[in-house]
C-alpha cells in the first residue's frame, strides 16, 4: 500500500510540473519551439508514461531506471535553457525543485522495490 500512495504522489508531482512548465515553455523564442521545447515536452511525457507503467508492472526495476534517466535528461534541458537565457532564474529554480522532489520520490520507490526483491530471495 505504501508503494501505491508513493506512485500516486509521484504522478501528481509530474503532472504539477507539467502544468507549470507548459506556460513557461510557451515563452521560449519561436526558433526553439520545434527544437528544445518539443524535446522538453517529450521528456515530460515520457516521465509521466514511465511512472504509469511502473505503477502497473510487476517487475518495476527497469522502468524505474528509465524514469530516472528521463529525470536526468529533463534536468539537463532545464540547465541548458537557463544558460541560453530562454528560461528565467525563478522558473529554472521552480523546475529544478520539481525535478529534485520527483527524484527523491523515485529514489524511495526504487529502495522499496529493492527491499522487496531482497526479501523474496
Amino acid at each position: 500500500m505504501v508503494q501505491e500512495t508513493e506512485t500516486l504522489k509521484i504522478l501528481q508531482k509530474i503532472e504539477d510540473m507539467m502544468e507549470y512548465a507548459y506556460p513557461a515553455l510557451a515563452q521560449f523564442p519561436k526558433s526553439e519551439r520545434y527544437a528544445m521545447v518539443a524535446d522538453m515536452k517529450h521528456s515530460m511525457d515520457i516521465m509521466l508514461e514511465k511512472a504509469i507503467e511502473a505503477e502497473k508492472k510487476y517487475y518495476k526495476k527497469n522502468t524505474l531506471q528509465e524514469l530516472d534517466v528521463e529525470i536526468m535528461k529533463m534536468k539537463t534541458y532545464v540547465k541548458m535553457s537557463y544558460k541560453l537565457r530562454f528560461l528565467p532564474d525563478k522558473k529554472r529554480n521552480v523546475m529544478n525543485d520539481y525535478l529534485a522532489e520527483i527524484g527523491r520520490m523515485l529514489g524511495g520507490w526504487i529502495k522499496t522495490c529493492q527491499a522487496r526483491e531482497g526479501n523474496k530471495k
